[in-house]
């Protein structure tokens, strides 16, 4: 299994529209939630997708350990989102770092943006070193005007929308 995209497939991804995939998992008494949404270079809707609440029972939480979060983060939740989306992206990007992970399972970058009190900066996962590159070619097509930070907010909010109307509950 390779574990890095071929660069001719980096290159084919840039030529066509910008689309980037924005995924987050919020954490509350109920368990895990993820919401994704991809959006185009202007920062658009395209998709949104989110997931029923992941509950870790003892066992896992003691099997896990410290990798739960990545485990339930990454592999349960973003891969699947991202797997069900019916709109492929070149850039998938994470308020948690904990999602980095999801790199492992994906052909494209996955970047966590920090926290703005970490002083906003990006990361890609240790492993994948043409990630940094790939990820600042992208951004610089975006508009300018974007805010990686805004498409955040309105995941969180349609995520608290669907609890009211009791879609996350199914």
């Amino acid at each position: 299994m390779s574990t890095s995209p071929a660069p001719l497939a980096a290159i084919d991804r840039a030529a066509g529209p910008l689309q980037l995939g924005f995924l987050t998992v919020l954490r509350d008494a109920n368990g895990y939630l993820g919401g994704y949404l991809v959006v185009n270079g202007w920062g658009r809707p395209l998709e949104f997708r989110l997931t029923s609440a992941v509950q870790p029972n003892r066992v896992q939480q003691i099997l896990y350990g410290d990798s739960l979060g990545s485990y339930v983060c990454a592999d349960l939740i973003g891969k699947t989102l991202v797997e069900k989306a019916g709109i492929p992206v070149q850039l998938v990007v994470t308020d948690r770092e904990e999602v980095l992970d999801l790199r492992l399972k994906l052909d494209v970058p996955v970047a966590w943006l920090a926290p703005p009190d970490a002083g906003g900066a990006i990361s890609c996962h240790p492993r994948f070193d043409a990630d940094g590159a790939t990820v600042r070619g992208l951004l610089e097509r975006l508009d300018a005007a974007f805010d990686l930070a805004e498409p955040f907010q309105r995941i969180r909010e349609a995520i608290g929308e669907a609890r009211k109307m009791g879609v996350a509950s199914r």
